[in-house]
């Protein structure tokens, strides 16, 4: 093999190599040992008052994203999850926002941005909650969908588009 073709050999194997690298971390890892029992068992303060406890959601499918009010792709794709937890209700899908942010901003933002699913605040916690669940960088916006029997069926690490929303509904029946 000549000079050249040595040099776009090893191009192509970088580059392959950094596509297998982010995909590996956009996929996450797997949940950890316990992780869904423990999400089930949270109780979380809504920003608007009162508590969200997750063992009243079991036996639908849900999404839950984690997001902030300081994370652009994280407000960049609220209109989307909302969209799709009207859409989707009917078919008894559920979708759950986790804060991880202080309780005035998260109640400034949803006076601006009302979402018609439920919003818990989780915190800075929230971040090890997640990863838990599979963020293995404890990156925001992190979507993980639970099957009907409460088991992790797909995440994302970054923002959720259309064809994402359209696997998981396949996924989680």
């Amino acid at each position: 093999m000549n000079r050249r073709g040595l040099m776009a050999l090893a191009a192509v194997t970088a580059g392959l190599s950094g596509a297998g690298v982010a995909w590996w971390r956009y996929r996450g890892g797997p949940a950890q040992p316990g992780a869904e029992e423990a999400l089930w068992a949270q109780r979380f303060e809504r920003p608007q008052g009162g508590e969200l406890a997750m063992a009243a959601l079991r036996g639908r499918p849900l999404l839950v994203n984690f997001w902030a009010t300081w994370c652009p792709p994280c407000v960049e794709e609220l209109p989307l999850l909302d969209a799709f937890a009207r859409e989707q209700a009917g078919r008894g899908w559920q979708v759950v926002g986790l804060a991880a942010d202080r309780v005035e901003a998260v109640q400034r933002f949803l006076q601006r941005m009302p979402l018609t699913f439920p919003v818990g605040m989780v915190g800075m916690a929230g971040i090890e909650l997640s990863q838990a669940l599979g963020n293995t960088g404890g990156a925001l916006p992190f979507t993980v969908v639970l099957d009907t029997d409460g088991r992790v069926a797909g995440r994302k690490i970054g923002k959720v588009d259309a064809g994402d929303l359209r696997q998981w509904v396949g996924l989680a029946r």
